[in-house]
C-alpha cells in the first residue's frame, strides 16, 4: 500500500483514480499528475515501482495543496471572512448558506433538525 500526502492510497485501483483518495485532488489534478510523471492510464498502483510513487510525492508537496495544509488555508480563510464581518462572514457565523440559496424552505442541512413553532398549525 502506497502512502502519499499521509494517505494510504488503494493498491489494486487504478493510479488516476487512487490518486483522488487524497483531499484536494480530483480528477483533473490526478490525470495532470500522471502525466508529468509519464505514468499511462491504465498502470495500477500495485504496479508502480518504488521511484515512481516518490516522483508522485515529490510532484504533490511540490505543487499542489493538499490534505492538512489545504483544510487549514480553507479554514483561515472563512475565519477571515467573518472577522471581517462581511455578508459571506456574517451568513458563515450564523450557520446559514452562504452563496444566495433561499432559506424561506429548504437549507435543513446548514440550519439544523427544524424546530416546532407552538400554534403553527392549521
Amino acid at each position: 500500500m502506497a502512502r502519499i500526502a499521509g494517505v494510504n492510497i488503494p493498491t489494486n485501483k487504478r493510479v488516476v483514480i487512487a490518486l483522488q483518495y487524497i483531499h484536494g485532488i480530483g480528477s483533473k489534478k490526478a490525470e495532470e499528475i500522471c502525466a508529468k510523471v509519464n505514468i499511462p492510464d491504465a498502470r495500477r498502483v500495485s504496479e508502480l515501482t518504488d521511484a515512481e510513487v516518490l516522483q508522485i510525492r515529490e510532484t504533490i508537496d511540490r505543487d499542489y495543496l493538499v490534505e492538512g495544509d489545504l483544510r487549514r488555508e480553507v479554514a483561515i480563510n472563512i475565519k477571515r471572512l467573518m472577522d471581517l464581518g462581511c455578508y459571506r462572514g456574517l451568513r458563515h457565523r450564523r450557520q446559514l448558506p452562504v452563496r444566495g440559496q433561499r432559506t424561506h424552505t429548504n437549507a435543513r442541512t446548514r440550519k439544523g433538525k427544524a424546530k416546532p413553532i407552538a400554534g403553527k398549525k392549521k
